[in-house]
Formats: C-alpha cells, sequence, structure tokens
C-alpha cells in the first residue's frame, strides 16, 4: 500500500460537492489520523471538496458508498464505511482496509492552494492489481 494512496484515500471525505439526494448525508469533513509505518499520518478533509496530507492537496467526490480522489486527471475509487469519527477505506488500490479517526475540525485551505481541477467522470485509474 501506498501512503500518498492511504493519505490521499481519507482525503475525499466531507460533505460531498456532488452526491444523489439522501435523506442523510454522511459528515466527513475534519482532520482524519491513520497510523502507517511511517508513524502516525494525518488527513484534512473540507466542505470545499479539497483534502490535504502534509504539502499534497486533492479533490474528492462522495457517491454513494463510493470515495472519488482525483490524482493529476485520473479518479481512484475506494469504498468507505463511517461509524461516528471512526472511517475504514478499501478496494481501489488498497491491498488491506485502512482504519481512520477523526480527531477534529478540518483546518482551511491555505491561502493560494487552489483545489485542484476535477477529471471527467469517465476517467478512472483501473485497480491496480500486487
Amino acid at each position: 500500500m501506498k501512503l500518498s494512496t492511504v493519505l490521499g484515500v481519507a482525503l475525499l471525505l466531507a460533505t460531498p460537492a456532488t452526491a444523489p439526494a439522501q435523506a442523510s448525508v454522511p459528515r466527513l469533513d475534519g482532520t482524519w489520523r491513520t497510523e502507517t509505518p511511517d508513524g502516525p499520518q494525518e488527513i484534512v478533509v473540507r466542505a470545499d471538496s479539497s483534502a490535504s496530507w502534509g504539502d499534497e492537496t486533492v479533490r474528492w467526490r462522495l457517491i454513494a458508498d463510493s470515495i472519488f480522489l482525483a490524482f493529476g486527471d485520473e479518479w481512484i475509487v475506494y469504498n468507505y464505511q463511517l461509524d461516528g469519527n471512526a472511517l475504514t477505506l478499501s478496494g481501489g488500490d488498497l491491498v488491506d482496509p485502512i482504519a481512520l479517526e477523526r480527531v477534529g475540525p478540518p483546518t482551511p485551505r491555505p491561502s493560494g492552494v487552489p483545489v485542484p481541477p476535477a477529471p471527467p467522470m469517465s476517467r478512472r485509474a483501473d485497480v491496480f492489481d500486487e
């Protein structure tokens, strides 16, 4: 599993910018923490469709039980399960599911850091086999 993938997956999680009408929309915005082989990592998911970790900022979309993350000119799709402040991501290029914990509210996106453009929804990355 790639560290950028672990962090990027968590980034797409906020009130969806585009989602089908639902009785209640999951609230995924916040600061999320996960343990990695390199130590704890934090991902900030914002309601403006941006997510950040370290110096990286990506765009996300939430559709049904799937999170779409824009990496470059393609979307990578992951499944998610949200239970309060516990989030589990699976699928896509992940070998094993990733568990994250919401540890606080999102921080604002730094000024001068744009939300990356969204690739067309038809540009989905192939699932990675390892």
